[in-house]
């Protein structure tokens, strides 16, 4: 029984292959997530809870002395605070207007396209005969990374899909496209290649590249 659920992807699979034309491409896209570093603003309710919190524990917290925590030769007595600055939550990427942030989009030649034409668009590549289309995917970015052992694949199964409708003059082109999520693990830079250019943008920002499926990717990311 466990054998039948495994390969009935796979002949789901093969059968849309076997029996799709030239018009229906199935593309396998990926949304490249690099989730913010930067935690928001303590609301000041939540801030007095926590510094409460804090005085209460100290009143009754152990007490040691100076020369067992080697403060005395450095501060005065009892002055054991640090003198922490917080980091602004301004970088200079915001300064700079530099947008190589959240969602990597990739300035280049799509797969499957017969014109050459350069435009902006996910990782993706034309499902070709990959066991599932999560390995397509995973083909997809990982010739854009080199290396995928700082991702994660959120699931197996693809968040959407998009149907693109071909041109008049240019049939070929439809496509059906399914989106895959996955996100940066213990890393901060990757070295992207086969592309003539790259950003990492905001939600707000992806939709500005992609006018016409704005209201679609707005539903699809979930911020």
């Amino acid at each position: 029984m466990r054998r039948t659920l495994t390969s009935f992807p796979r002949r789901l699979l093969a059968s849309a292959r076997e029996f799709s034309t030239s018009s229906e491409k199935i593309v396998a896209s990926v949304l490249f997530e690099r989730l913010p570093v930067v935690v928001p603003k303590i609301e000041p309710s939540v801030y007095a809870f926590q510094e409460f919190s804090f005085r209460w524990q100290q009143q009754y917290s152990r007490r040691y002395p100076d020369e067992f925590l080697n403060k005395s030769n450095s501060r005065a007595q009892g002055e054991y605070q640090m003198e922490y600055v917080p980091a602004p939550r301004t970088t200079e990427a915001d300064k700079a207007n530099d947008r190589k942030r959240l969602y990597l989009l990739l300035y280049g030649k799509l797969h499957g396209s017969s014109d050459g034409k350069l435009v902006w668009h996910f990782p993706q590549k034309v499902y070709d005969s990959e066991d599932t289309l999560r390995k397509c995917a995973e083909t997809a970015l990982q010739s854009v990374l080199g290396d995928l052992s700082h991702t994660y694949f959120v699931g197996n199964a693809p968040m959407c899909h998009l149907a693109v409708q071909p041109a008049e003059k240019a049939p070929e082109l439809g496509y059906k496209q399914f989106f895959f999520k996955s996100q940066v693990i213990a890393t901060n830079k990757f070295k992207i290649g086969k592309c003539q250019d790259f950003v990492w943008v905001t939600k707000d920002e992806l939709l500005e590249f992609f006018p016409e499926h704005a209201e679609f990717l707005n539903k699809m990311i979930i911020s």
